[in-house]
């Protein structure tokens, strides 16, 4: 799986979820996994999934670390499992470095929250060649009613980028591996 960690703030714009994003700009051919910070720039009149998110409109121009995955060999099931090994991995990353005075980190479904406080939004789409997933993390402590974000934890996106990329290629690695190590049963069916 190729990755890239864009260290220059970038805007996530609807483009981003375009198939062979990562291939035109970044050379980057088959699966692959960026991460970058900056401010959501997204038309939600074009949403990505079926059902309305009204607090995504209240996210445009607010600062996030943002994973864009692009997988090629999965339908819309193992893009929502995928999606949801995405929030795992950010949820255990970041269980390992915030504090534990006062802060519960847990994941609902493939969002994570921090006791009421959202603290990232997540979706996938789907088109004739692939399947795409996106998570934004907040990064402003306070970005609005209801959100937390990562300065107030203490925690670098750059770093957090890389840790959750490295674990996130293993266990595709592995699930890739643990597919060849399957053997038939013999004398069954």
């Amino acid at each position: 799986m190729e990755y890239k960690v864009i260290p220059e703030k970038m805007d996530f714009t609807s483009d981003v979820m375009l198939p062979h994003w990562a291939y035109k700009k970044y050379q980057l051919l088959g699966d692959s996994i960026i991460a970058f910070c900056g401010p959501l720039k997204f038309d939600f009149t074009k949403r990505l999934n079926c059902k309305s998110n009204e607090k995504n409109c209240q996210l445009k121009d607010i600062d996030m670390l943002h994973f864009v995955i692009e997988h090629f060999d999965s339908n819309i099931r193992e893009t929502v499992l995928r999606q949801y090994l995405l929030v795992s991995v950010v949820e255990e990353k970041l269980l390992h470095r915030i504090p534990e005075n006062g802060h519960r980190i847990i994941r609902l479904g493939d969002d994570l929250f921090d006791g009421e406080n959202l603290l990232s939004t997540t979706s996938i789409n789907c088109n004739l060649v692939s399947n795409k997933i996106h998570l934004a993390i907040f990064m402003e402590a306070n970005p609005g009613p209801c959100f937390h974000g990562l300065e107030a934890y203490g925690v670098d996106p750059c770093e957090l980028a890389e840790l959750v990329i490295n674990q996130y290629r293993t266990e595709m690695r592995r699930l890739i591996e643990k597919t060849w190590k399957i053997e038939p049963l013999h004398g069954i069916g």
